[in-house]
């Protein structure tokens, strides 16, 4: 995927990963994740993986601690995530005791669990896939995708919406409707919950889906 960028599925974060199958484990999540949602309705696309969120747990706009059950106070459990399989841990306590965790993520699961919803009728994605780092800050740290990298997220992209035809795409962000735009889906904006904007993105995104 390019320079400074990290995939969560593949790629060993030596670092910060509890053991070399790290990778793997979060790619099983992810496709344990992915295939609980065979009749979902919605889908959701946000910018990019974040070291908080998918970086560790494998799926996007979901952390770690959400996987752990250590979000329950917020009404979050690893069951609204997956329930076929037990979710494991893939970064090191020493590094954060609990597990990671992220704002957008919580701001998302838990509006949408308080709502009432079933949330194996939505999946969240990111218009560029994998988790972009900036250098000089080191890999526990986001930055904005690159146009280039942009571009190589709208070939995952095409291969998710084969998987779920006839889902409604909603954009979290400016840079998810563009992307999607340019791939000829006029979907729906929503602000996205970061810097400010977890407001805004309760109240929209509660008309967008019904």
């Amino acid at each position: 995927m390019g320079d400074n960028v990290f995939n969560p599925w593949f790629s060993h974060d030596e670092k910060n990963d509890i053991n070399s199958g790290s990778s793997a484990q979060r790619l099983l999540h992810l496709k344990q994740y992915l295939s609980e949602r065979k009749n979902a309705k919605y889908i959701l696309i946000a910018e990019a993986l974040g070291y908080q969120g998918g970086h560790f747990s494998g799926i996007p706009m979901t952390s770690e601690r959400i996987l752990l059950g250590k979000m329950r106070h917020k009404s979050i459990a690893p069951e609204h995530v997956f329930s076929e399989i037990k979710p494991h841990r893939t970064s090191k306590p020493s590094v954060k005791k609990d597990g990671f965790t992220e704002p957008t993520a919580t701001i998302v699961w838990e509006k949408l669990i308080k709502s009432g919803f079933n949330m194996k009728e939505f999946v969240f994605w990111n218009a560029f896939p994998c988790h972009p780092y900036n250098p000089k800050k080191g890999i526990l740290s986001n930055r904005t995708p690159s146009d280039d990298e942009f571009k190589k997220g709208v070939v995952a992209m095409k291969e998710l919406f084969k998987l779920f035809s006839g889902i409604k795409a909603i954009a979290v962000g400016k840079k998810a409707k563009v992307q999607l735009r340019e791939m000829g889906i006029d979907a729906p904006e929503v602000r996205h919950p970061a810097n400010g904007g977890a407001t805004k993105f309760r109240e929209q995104i509660m008309k967008e889906i019904k």
